[in-house]
């Protein structure tokens, strides 16, 4: 109640030091004037966040104003320089009212009637169709990574595991990287950039197509932590870029492409039914 009280005074002098309250029996409530235009109280109700600290609710408030002010301005500046021919947009209204309702409409029906289940087989099938649209902006890796303190005693393990094919090393791997790593990637099938990569490990790499293809295992570090880094897989930019790295965007254009017929054929059936039922003319 308190803060109200002074978020309701305050407008009320920041308002009088602009002269912009004169004393009428239309400013009654009101805390900003602009020409004819009155801004009241009742509508600053909601906007102070609660919790929101006086300095803060003044600043918010004081902003508010002094926004509503100079759009108030340049609105009565417009209305005073544009002919009623200029100032009339009931066909850009209705327009973009019907453009709404529609979407709102279309929005509805995607959700009540669109089939999302895209299977892999489909993704496949575009990816096999379209293998040009899936050329690579820049290279890709396929590692895992782990990062350990340079005092470590498990360092020379953790080398000997990394490296090791054997599924029992792997899950041993697993089991150091939760006790003594400081942090690790071990899902060797995901693709990631190497751009990304190197934001992780600090890998100097200016040429990375002859790093990748002459450093299969790598170690690097900073001034705290050793990193040991085993790229399994890469690819170099504008080659074609891997299914598994592409799927997640198939599966959104897939869904793309059947919404759009999803909606070309609900249009096409509502045109045929109009012409047959006679409800469209065309003089």
């Amino acid at each position: 109640m308190i803060r109200n009280l002074l978020v309701f005074f305050t407008c009320a002098l920041f308002v009088s030091a602009c002269n912009l309250l004169p004393k009428k029996q239309d400013s009654k409530g009101s805390v900003a004037r602009v020409y004819d235009k009155y801004l009241y109280a009742k509508e600053l109700n909601g906007l102070v966040p609660a919790g929101t600290s006086s300095k803060d609710s003044l600043n918010i408030t004081q902003n508010y104003i002094n926004n509503w002010i100079r759009q108030e301005l340049l609105l009565h500046q417009a209305e005073a320089n544009l002919d009623d021919i200029q100032m009339n947009f009931t066909q850009q209204v209705e327009q973009y009212r019907n453009s709404l309702i529609i979407f709102q409409y279309e929005s509805e029906l995607v959700k009540q009637k669109l089939d999302t289940n895209i299977t892999m087989q489909e993704i496949e099938d575009y990816y096999k169709q379209n293998q040009s649209n899936f050329l690579l902006h820049e290279n890709i890796i396929r590692n895992i990574y782990v990062s350990v303190r340079k005092s470590s005693p498990h360092l020379p393990r953790f080398r000997q595991l990394i490296r090791s094919e054997r599924d029992a090393d792997k899950e041993k791997l697993m089991e150091f990287c939760q006790m003594y790593a400081e942090t690790y990637q071990l899902d060797d099938q995901a693709w990631t950039s190497f751009n990304e990569f190197v934001s992780k490990v600090p890998v100097a790499a200016e040429d990375q197509r002859s790093f990748l293809e002459r450093n299969p295992y790598f170690e690097v570090q900073d001034s705290t932590f050793q990193y040991l880094v085993r790229i399994k897989e890469f690819k170099i930019k504008e080659s074609v870029s891997p299914l598994s790295f592409e799927a997640a965007n198939i599966r959104v254009i897939l869904l793309n492409k059947r919404k759009s017929e999803m909606l070309s054929r609900m249009e096409e059936d509502l045109f045929k039914a109009a012409q047959q039922k006679k409800n469209i003319e065309i003089y």
